[in-house]
């Protein structure tokens, strides 16, 4: 070894007799998670919050349950467990895109069907309408069966007109002549008429995941 090392070693040796010399590298970690911790989180996943999402889950944990671990290592353990599967990597054609560069260019709109409420509630949709530029809620609201159309007249209530607007390519979006195929650009859903009555170009577009909020890839 060299010089250098010598007189660490040596040093260690003088300050602390043989456990000095200890490989500090086997030393477990301070920060390392209690076990204890750990089971806790995963029965409440089992027990209380399957099918939530990590981010989700972690949220409810620091809320309700006075759990302080992080969401790296939450994840983690939820992977090793089975309880959750690692997302797939996301294709060339499918990676995160530049924003708008004003407001009002485009918004996103997406409904999610799940039991929000506690109690007897049972499920309902919540539908969200966004700003691309800034990742600004316009409208979000829950029923009891999607009403998109509501959305855009509360938008456009409170803010005017916006150009274009990204959603899925549900029935209520688009006609689709058959499963799996093109939608079609020609026969339009009461959803699309109002759009395009209003001026508003209409995309279809399959969800993703923004690094601030909802986005969009466009699959036309």
């Amino acid at each position: 070894m060299c010089e250098r090392t010598f007189r660490r070693w040596r040093d260690r040796h003088r300050e602390d007799d043989e456990t000095g010399l200890l490989d500090l590298r086997l030393r477990p970690s301070p920060r390392r998670a209690r076990v204890q911790e750990i089971e806790r989180m995963l029965g409440l996943y089992r027990e209380l919050y399957r099918g939530f999402t990590v981010k989700h889950f972690h949220e409810q944990l620091g809320k309700r349950h006075n759990y302080t671990l992080g969401y790296t290592v939450t994840k983690l353990h939820l992977h090793r467990s089975g309880l959750v599967t690692p997302a797939k990597t996301r294709s060339a054609h499918r990676k995160k895109r530049p924003r708008r560069p004003m407001v009002g260019m485009m918004l996103h709109q997406d409904a999610s069907t799940h039991a929000w409420l506690a109690g007897d509630a049972g499920k309902q949709d919540l539908v969200v309408t966004m700003e691309d530029a800034t990742s600004e809620l316009y409208s979000a609201f829950l029923v009891d069966e999607e009403a998109s159309l509501r959305g855009v007249r509360e938008v456009v209530a409170q803010h005017g007109l916006f150009c274009s607007l990204y959603t899925d390519r549900g029935s209520h979006y688009f006609e689709t002549p058959e499963a799996g195929a093109r939608v079609s650009k020609t026969v339009l859903t009461q959803f699309g008429r109002a759009l395009k009555q209003l001026g508003i170009e209409h995309i279809e577009g399959k969800w993703l995941t923004h690094r601030h909020g909802m986005a969009w890839a466009s699959t036309g």
